[in-house]
C-alpha cells in the first residue's frame, strides 16, 4: 500500500477550492523508497520539476496529527491519500503564520479562509484547537491578531 499525505496549498486548491494554484505539493509519501521512485517518474512523465512533491513539510508537523481520507475515489487501488482535518490544518497554519513575501502568499489568507469556515466565537476556542496539536507552544502574536481581526469582522 502506497500512502500519500497531502498538506498546504494542495489541500486548499483540491479540497476547499480556495486557491486556483499552488507552486508545489506539500506531501509525504510512504514507503519512502518506492514513493521517491514514483515521484521521479511522475516528474519526468508530466514534465514537472524534480521537487514537485515537497517533503519538507514534515518538519512542521505535529506528532499528534489528525488526517482523514482525501474526498475522492478517483485514484488507483493500493494508493491511500489523506489530508489534514480542518482543525489540524488550521493549527499548522497558525503555528507557521508566515507573512506574505514577493512571490509567496504566506499563511494569512489560508488562516482567514479556515476561520470563515469554522466560525469560532473566541480566541480561546482556537487556542484549544491549536494546543491539541502543538502542546505548550502557544499561538504567535500575529496568529492571535488574525483571529481577533476575524472575530471583530463577524460581530
Amino acid at each position: 500500500m502506497l500512502e500519500l499525505a497531502l498538506y498546504g496549498g494542495a489541500v486548499f486548491t483540491l479540497v476547499y477550492g480556495s486557491r486556483e494554484t499552488t507552486k508545489d505539493i506539500d506531501g509525504i509519501i510512504r514507503p519512502t523508497e518506492i514513493g521517491q521512485r514514483l515521484v521521479k517518474a511522475v516528474a519526468k512523465e508530466q514534465d514537472l520539476p524534480d521537487d514537485w512533491l515537497n517533503p519538507d513539510v514534515q518538519q512542521f508537523l505535529s506528532p499528534f496529527d489528525q488526517r482523514r481520507p482525501f474526498p475522492s475515489k478517483e485514484y488507483e487501488p493500493g494508493l491511500n491519500i489523506t489530508i489534514p482535518t480542518a482543525n489540524y490544518l488550521l493549527a499548522l497554519k497558525l503555528n507557521a503564520c508566515r507573512q506574505p513575501l514577493p512571490g509567496y502568499l504566506g499563511d494569512e489568507a489560508d488562516i482567514r479562509f479556515l476561520l470563515s469556515k469554522m466560525k469560532p466565537t473566541s480566541v480561546e476556542e482556537i487556542e484549544v484547537i491549536h494546543n491539541r496539536f502543538f502542546i505548550g507552544e502557544g499561538l504567535h502574536a500575529r496568529a492571535i491578531e488574525l483571529i481577533e481581526e476575524y472575530l471583530g469582522g463577524t460581530s
